[in-house]
């Protein structure tokens, strides 16, 4: 079977791997059916066995039938279809993520004259050649002009066999394909196709671009002889880009095609690389499912852009408790500005917390503006706006435990800053001047100022019934009050937090939020009370225990010991060991100390039976 064969031959272990797991899943959809089938087996037990089947070995089959029928294929359009569907589903996961769209998208098969001519201008100019129908580019030529470097990017990777493989395929490497290079680093610009691969007229007959040209004549053609950025994973630098450098340069005849390149650090999943090839990679839709866009935004804000991302349970949660904390101090911002106060009272006099706060304010503000200078460090940035919130909340609990308001305007002034650099990262969309959105994307209303209004009278008047209930003490009234702020309000995405001394706190947080915390409420008032019953119960066993002990007459108690003592006095005190060896005095002491104390325990007992009595 050549699936076997190419299971056998493979020797990339992580490839290797892959096809184990595939082979195990064929085989274990497999075996199920054959049973079936040679137990003659109703159709409706066969034919969702048949199905698991050909859904554990779509994979399987696709690479064998591409390699039966594959060079049948004569029509373009079917190159077309597909890629348009997948183009589709790009976009919508993009829109999803609140990418924002480009400029301009190119498409290579709407890009072929231009990439033929590009082709020949390079031809033209002394840095290609016709082989075969192909047309290579030739590395050694472009290299030795004084104008020009190959590999600028990788210089040290130039002839790595491995390396091109990895970046131009098998075919790039194979004995005919290399036959028709006059060196084995030139690298095709144009290729003959074979049946069943896409086709387009050239000066050199039936064809297709090779990889690199793709990405040099759509460049080209929109940004002319230069870019400033050129952006792409750590693992194209050679020999993608290092070839778009080269043949583009060659088109141009120039020595600064890209001016700067941005490469980005691998994603893994749990570890391991990212890889289509692997069956190793989640899906946006997938990650969505788990994560919301702006949860996956602030995990890839909390790494550099440069560095490798692991994708797990780990690196969603940190960026899910980020998110959390920046939220609960923009909710408590929001409710220090809803007090009511008027415009003289907004001005405050600041003592020495607001100073300190606000010179820590303006030294956070230049250090995310450094770290975003310095190589657009994120995660530094990120970090220091953490720090200015744990700041805040400090400053805002000191205020409280002194039954005193934090100051309006520096409040606002730093939720206004942070609400902007994460809108600045892409992380809060809309208008809202402080905080995240409720509602979604969506909302075509302002949810909080036409809700809250409501909100904070429903909330005034739970707060003057508890007060009355307290006073009367009508405990039936403040558990209906409890049952408002814990169950109902959830339910709507409410949430009262109540404060001893002063006013409730109202705050609108997403109804699955909210949920959850409620759940997690009542797990942990569940384990309190658990540990509670089983302290208690400890507490009761050592009671009686203790008590068990209290019977024992100080007489009595070594007596059952015989494995210990052999010889006792008038008391029941031991005087010699199992062996009949006289005790040490040492020995005695020690035992004299415990006897006293079992002598006071049982008096003790004897004492509460006569007071029971």
């Amino acid at each position: 079977m050549p699936f076997q064969t190419q299971l056998a031959s493979t020797t990339d272990p992580d490839k290797k791997q892959m096809l184990e797991r595939l082979d195990s899943a064929v085989t274990a959809s497999l075996q199920p059916l054959q049973a079936a089938m040679e137990s003659k087996a109703a159709d409706e037990v066969i034919r969702p066995l048949a199905h698991v089947l050909l859904e554990n070995s779509k994979d399987l089959l696709a690479d064998w039938l591409d390699k039966q029928f594959g060079s049948h294929i004569t029509e373009n359009s079917i190159f077309s279809l597909l890629p348009k569907y997948w183009e589709e589903e790009y976009h919508k996961d993009m829109e999803a993520l609140n990418v924002l769209p480009p400029d301009v998208l190119t498409r290579v098969s709407e890009y072929v004259p231009e990439i033929v001519e590009f082709v020949r201008k390079i031809v033209s100019n002394g840095y290609g050649y016709e082989s075969n129908g192909s047309v290579y580019f030739d590395t050694s030529k472009f290299d030795s002009s004084p104008q020009h470097s190959y590999a600028k990017l990788v210089p040290e990777a130039v002839g790595d066999q491995k390396a091109l493989q990895e970046g131009e395929g098998d075919l790039s490497i194979s004995a005919e394909r290399l036959s028709e290079k006059k060196s084995p680093n030139d690298f095709a610009l144009w290729k003959a196709s074979k049946p069943g691969e896409p086709s387009w007229d050239s000066p050199w007959g039936k064809g297709r671009p090779g990889w690199h040209i793709e990405c040099s004549a759509m460049a080209g053609s929109i940004l002319g002889e230069s870019m400033d950025i050129h952006g792409g994973g750590f693992d194209l630098r050679f020999p993608h880009h290092d070839n778009e450098l080269a043949q583009s340069e060659a088109f141009f005849e120039n020595d600064y095609w890209v001016r700067y390149f941005l490469h980005t650090g691998h994603l893994t999943i749990s570890g391991c690389k990212m890889s289509k090839s692997l069956k190793n990679f989640i899906t946006i839709k997938d990650a969505l499912a788990k994560n919301t866009a702006r949860q996956l935004r602030l995990a890839f804000l909390m790494h550099s852009w440069k560095d490798t991302l692991d994708y797990s349970s780990n690196t969603m949660e940190s960026a899910v408790q980020y998110e959390k904390f920046m939220n609960e101090f923009f909710l408590n911002v929001k409710d220090i500005l809803r007090a009511p106060t008027d415009i003289t009272g907004q001005f405050e006099k600041w003592e020495t917390a607001e100073v300190e706060l606000n010179n820590s304010f303006c030294d956070r503000k230049s250090a995310v503006h450094e770290a975003l200078c310095d190589n657009v460090d994120t995660r530094t940035a990120m970090e220091e706006m953490r720090t200015l919130v744990s700041q805040s909340n400090s400053y805002i609990a000191s205020k409280k435990s002194a039954k005193l308001r934090p100051n309006r305007m520096l409040m606002e002034s730093i939720a206004a800053y942070l609400t902007n650099m994460l809108k600045i990262f892409g992380a809060i969309e809309g208008s809202d001047p402080i905080g995240f959105p409720m509602g979604g994307q969506s909302q075509s209303v302002d949810l909080e100022s036409t809700v809250m209004p409501y909100l904070t009278v429903l909330s005034d008047f739970r707060e003057r019934v508890r007060k009355i209930a307290r006073e009367q003490k009508v405990t039936e009234l403040l558990q209906l009050c409890d049952v408002v702020r814990d169950d109902m309000l959830p339910e709507l995405g409410v949430r009262l937090e109540d404060h001893e001394g002063l006013p409730t706190v109202v705050k609108l947080v997403d109804k699955e939020t909210l949920l959850k915390e409620r759940e997690e409420k009542k797990r942990m008032e569940e384990e309190k009370k658990m540990k509670k019953l089983e302290a208690a119960k400890k507490k009761q066993e050592q009671e009686m225990a203790k008590l068990a002990k209290m019977k024992i007459p100080a007489s009595e108690m070594f007596r059952s010991e015989t494995d210990k003592y052999s010889k006792f006095d008038e008391t029941g005190f031991p005087t010699h060991d199992v062996e009949g060896k006289e005790l040490s005095k040492g020995q005695a002491k020690k035992l004299r100390k415990l006897y006293e104390t079992q002598e006071k325990l049982h008096n003790e007992y004897l004492q509460m039976n006569q007071n029971g009595n």
